[in-house]
């Protein structure tokens, strides 16, 4: 998936309304939409936090558990 415009620089991408954190570099074409979602909302409510923990210290929930957009794999 190409990188927003705005968030070039980073590798997750959080949406306020929802407080879910994206990870840019996982994300499958089938979830592009979300990305489009949040970057066309009126207030445009996201964030680029440098890491999962900065986003999860902000309260932030990952996207599809680990963030990856990809379910978590039990070993």
């Amino acid at each position: 998936m190409k990188r927003p415009t705005k968030f070039e620089e980073h590798r997750w991408l959080g949406d306020k309304r929802s407080q879910i954190v994206y990870d840019l570099d996982n994300l499958d074409e089938a979830d592009e939409p979300l990305v489009e979602d949040i970057l066309a909302a009126e207030s445009f409510l996201a964030f680029g936090p440098d890491t999962l923990a900065e986003a999860r210290n902000r309260g932030y929930k990952p996207f599809r558990g680990n963030g990856s957009g990809k379910p978590q794999v039990q070993a």
